[in-house]
């Protein structure tokens, strides 16, 4: 079976002032359907511009080179539509001067026909699907007005709207609290399960990603270190600086 997703050889550099920097080196992996992959590594290791590059969300000065194929659609994905992206921050990614329903059929009425009638209902569902509490209500409020695992849902919700094969988390979890962290997660997983939904779980947290993947890619400088099961990558690395991202997680448990 064809996979969704085929990464061969992606590379990314931005243009600075003396020459370029490169954010992706020579990256080549699949995703298939339905298929939970977490991308863990530090800050600056490549994970963002990784999600930004499969979402065709890169600025016009990225310098790209290589293939992003998308065999399971059999055409090139439409943002929004085929891929729904959710970022770090919900409350710079949601509009404050937009009630919480209104951003949610926003994109159900871009992205899929639906008369403004048809997308308000859609919204509605969408903020049930993600757990939120009265959701026909909780349409009406405004994004100050919510909690910040609330925002978070509702930032999940309208980037279901669109009806997408694959969901981008860019570190959804790091603003959050250690509870409401593990409730997003549990979110993902159901949502991925219940939609068949192939999902790329950007984080730093190693824990959580093994949590929540089937797979785990492991970034450094840009480059993809190791890729594999995620019960096997964390029990046995095979790689050094996995072995030093599980080593500095269990000495962050320890010291709290």
């Amino acid at each position: 079976m064809s996979p969704l997703l085929a990464v061969r050889g992606l590379s990314v550099a931005f243009p600075a002032r003396e020459g370029r920097v490169e954010a992706l080196r020579d990256v080549s992996f699949d995703l298939a359907a339905g298929e939970r992959l977490a991308v863990i590594g530090e800050s600056g290791s490549g994970k963002t511009t990784l999600g930004l590059a499969l979402a065709g969300l890169l600025p016009t000065s990225a310098i790209v080179a290589g293939i992003v194929d998308w065999p399971g659609l059999g055409r090139a994905p439409s943002a929004g539509r085929d891929i729904g992206f959710v970022f770090q921050d919900p409350g710079a990614s949601l509009d404050p001067l937009m009630t919480v329903g209104e951003q949610v059929a926003e994109v159900a009425e871009a992205h899929l026909g639906l008369s403004r009638r048809q997308a308000r209902a859609a919204a509605v569902d969408r903020l049930s699907e993600v757990g939120l509490p009265e959701p026909a209500e909780l349409a009406h409020a405004w994004p100050h007005q919510l909690s910040g695992g609330q925002r978070q849902r509702v930032a999940i919700a309208a980037a279901l709207a669109g009806e997408p094969r694959l969901l981008i988390a860019d570190e959804p979890t790091s603003a959050l609290d250690t509870i409401v962290q593990a409730r997003i997660v549990a979110l993902l997983a159901r949502l991925s399960a219940e939609r068949r939904l192939a999902l790329v779980f950007i984080s730093h947290d190693i824990a959580l990603a093994a949590g929540l993947a089937e797979r785990i890619a492991v970034f450094r400088h840009g480059g993809l270190v190791e890729i594999g099961p995620a019960a096997e990558t964390v029990r046995a690395p095979r790689q050094l600086y996995t072995r030093m991202l599980l080593d500095a997680h269990l000495g962050l448990e320890a010291d709290a």
